[in-house]
């Protein structure tokens, strides 16, 4: 496995300096932001699409400090009823495809988004509930008219540049838990597949390691980021959290650095886990931790996090090496 960044965690450098960071923090990836929520400091679509010398040395920077680009993070508002919005995501969209077909970059890091609940609503709307029945008409008219026909589309243009979707489970979109995400895979094919971040499964009450053996081979990408859920206020006001500027220590849970949320034993276990099924791959830390200055929270989170991920191929035992 290799320890990777998202790079929304490095905006307070310029480009060189966080590519030597990174390396002298022994990070062997970085996710770039390429449009959508991110700030596309590090990647800017325009130059590196209209200019080819600039994407060159663009990349050689990269190669240079040893450091792969694990995938284009394009995580947005896909589905916004604002034509206006919706429009500067599929420009974003088509652009980021064209530049990972032009730098053998393979996956896009992604929300699915949230549509409005019926025709002509300017509002987006997240059904939690199965109660009242009108929640159900709403998620039919969602799926059937907004979510899929959107991303069968998207996924036709991913997949003719060569890039799978890793779709992130966030509440407060279409695709928030392995039901919805494998939903819209099914429907949809392999394109589709997952970005797997604990952290927004934790305070639903998810295991992150039973989701791995759920999604198995639908894991195309991993983020490391952990949640602390607050039980003294859980146990009052439940996990629902939407109260803007609430301090930290009144919400029901919040963001966390790896390790500040859940002890090293469960990053065993799910590190575990994604070798049962194969994934040797990028695992990507994302701050969002409100606790730590950003830097301080990466310095952290890598010293955690390297001596637990996995760096080499698992060997036989000794008694199997013996009886070759």
């Amino acid at each position: 496995m290799k320890l990777g960044v998202v790079s929304s965690a490095l905006l307070g450098f310029e480009l060189l300096e966080a590519l030597a960071y990174l390396q002298g923090l022994g990070v062997e990836a970085i996710e770039l932001g390429s449009g959508g929520y991110h700030v596309p400091k590090f990647c800017d679509l325009e130059t590196l699409l209209a200019d080819g010398d600039a994407r060159s040395r663009w990349l050689e920077a990269f190669t240079q400090r040893g450091l792969q680009i694990s995938a284009l993070a394009i995580h947005g508002d896909a589905l916004s009823p604002d034509p206006a919005i919706a429009a500067e995501y599929d420009r974003q969209f088509r652009q980021t495809c064209e530049l990972a077909a032009l730098i053998g970059v393979s996956r896009l890091t992604l929300l699915a988004g949230l549509p409005e609940g019926a025709p002509g609503d300017s509002a987006q709307c997240w059904v939690v509930a199965r109660f009242p029945e009108f929640n159900g008409r709403i998620l039919r008219w969602q799926w059937e008219e907004r979510v899929l026909p959107y991303w069968r589309e998207h996924a036709s243009i991913a997949e003719g540049h060569g890039c799978r979707l890793c779709f992130e489970m966030h509440p407060s979109d279409a695709v928030y838990n392995p039901a919805t995400l494998l939903r819209l895979r099914d429907a949809i094919g392999p394109v589709v597949g997952c970005n797997l971040d604990p952290s927004h499964l934790f305070w639903q009450g998810i295991d992150p390691v039973e989701v791995v053996w759920v999604l198995r081979d639908t894991i195309y990408h991993v983020h490391a980021k952990d949640t602390r859920v607050l039980e003294r206020n859980v146990r009052v006001n439940g996990v629902l959290e939407a109260t803007p500027g609430r301090p930290l220590g009144e919400r029901g849970w919040a963001f966390r650095t790896v390790g500040y949320g859940h002890h090293e034993a469960f990053w065993r276990d799910f590190v575990s886990a994604l070798r049962d099924i194969g994934y040797d791959d990028i695992v990507s830390i994302e701050h969002e931790d409100e606790y730590l200055d950003s830097a301080e929270g990466l310095e952290k989170a890598c010293r955690f996090l390297k001596p637990i991920l996995f760096e080499r191929e698992a060997s036989p035992p000794w008694w199997e090496q013996q009886s070759e």
